[in-house]
């Protein structure tokens, strides 16, 4: 059950209008989910307020296109060549005072001398570029220095922050991805997460991921397990952790789930193999039944969720096999494009996806007890497997067209 920390816990209400339960930034009082919403909007407003309260107008026009010009000059000593784009218009200073400008400079300055801009407007704007310039540079120096703040999961969502514009992308635009049932996750509750494995690169699990926190009223963020091989791609392991996720373990699930997380593991992905593109949506048998005892000894509801179109992301038509000193590495895939165009053949198709999430399963018949009985354990990790399949199936069967 969650409880209540006054002192701990972010201010902010979540889109349901419930209290966020993530714990609130040292020395602040929102999480860094909502720390660049609620200060922008409040604590530093009044601070911008008191800053040019006793400029006039005219000080913060000129204010303003000093500012503008010394980013354009910021620009242009690390890219001598960089010039702004043009306006395409000229300003109502003349051509003797556009001399030496470039276009888009000219524009503001007239804009501004023309009135358009209210004294109002121009507060926002300083105000807006300033903290921008100030709030980028102060993160990375201190992320160089090592200045930063993560939960014991190592979970930054300083980082998350970072790279959210990326997964928005990949997740809005270039696979345009369609979630159902979203009801079904609770806003607080601990739940357990099985999903199908696309069986390359985490992609699946990361627009879960960004499909839960972007569209669930809660913006609860999905904590993915990844399996013993991700570890040995250079720097992958380190972002996941950053971003949340974890490695996949019956004590990590457990954990997690006691404290009310939304956890999401991949059965398949222990398996060690790259599905070949005839099989991409046969959901392999489950070697373990690992995530059933997590369920069990957490008192944890079950969800079988189902992903559509991230299979075909790369097309593998076969497998390198490993070394025996790679033996926790799984096999290289061969695909259309990878190994053949080097780095360039890991990028993704832009396939269409679909993400099902299903009702619950409950276990309220079985106890924690029941969690060292493999063969039960076995038969529900079949029944999350068999529900999986199924709603794969019903996809399919809907799908028109894997790019469209």
């Amino acid at each position: 059950m969650i409880t209540e920390d006054n002192d701990n816990r972010c201010r902010s209400n979540t889109k349901s209008g419930q209290r966020c339960k993530n714990r609130a930034v040292e020395g602040a009082s929102y999480c860094y989910r909502h720390i660049s919403e609620e200060i922008q909007e409040s604590e530093e407003k009044t601070s911008s307020d008191s800053r040019t309260a006793d400029q006039n107008p005219e000080e913060l026009k000129q204010q303003l296109v000093s500012e503008i010009e010394d980013l354009v000059s910021q620009v242009q000593s690390i890219d001598p060549e960089y010039t702004p784009p043009s306006a395409g218009a000229e300003s109502s200073n003349g051509p003797e005072q556009q001399k030496g400008e470039s276009g888009i400079m000219s524009k503001i300055r007239g804009l501004i001398n023309e009135g358009l801009f209210d004294p109002e407007t121009i507060k926002g704007m300083w105000y807006m570029l300033n903290y921008t310039v100030e709030y980028q540079g102060d993160m990375v120096r201190r992320r160089l220095k090592g200045d930063y703040e993560t939960d014991e999961w190592g979970l930054d969502w300083e980082f998350l922050e970072l790279v959210r514009p990326t997964l928005d992308f990949m997740h809005k635009i270039y696979w345009r991805v369609e979630t159902t049932g979203m009801e079904n996750i609770p806003d607080y509750e601990r739940l357990l997460l099985v999903s199908n494995y696309s069986g390359e690169l985490p992609w699946d699990s990361l627009m879960i991921m960004t499909a839960v926190l972007a569209e669930h009223p809660a913006q609860r963020l999905v904590r993915n397990f990844y399996p013993p091989w991700i570890p040995n791609l250079p720097f992958l392991s380190s972002a996941l952790v950053k971003m949340g996720q974890t490695l996949s373990s019956i004590d990590n699930g457990v954990r997690l789930l006691d404290e009310d997380e939304l956890v999401c593991v991949y059965p398949e992905a222990s398996r060690r193999f790259s599905k070949v593109f005839k099989n991409r949506y046969e959901v392999g048998r489950f070697e373990s039944s690992d995530f059933i005892k997590m369920a069990l000894l957490s008192d944890s509801p079950v969800i079988p969720v189902s992903v559509v179109g991230a299979a075909e992301t790369y097309v593998p038509f076969a497998q390198i096999p490993m070394p025996e000193e790679f033996d926790s590495f799984p096999h290289l895939p061969i695909t259309l494009r990878f190994p053949w165009l080097g780095l360039l053949g890991t990028v993704p198709l832009p396939s269409k996806w679909y993400i099902d999430i299903g009702k619950p399963l409950q276990l309220d018949d079985y106890t924690s007890a029941d969690a060292e009985n493999l063969a039960l354990a076995s038969e529900l990790a079949d029944k999350v497997r068999d529900e999986i399949q199924a709603m794969i199936n019903r996809r399919l069967e809907k799908r028109k067209a894997i790019f469209f």
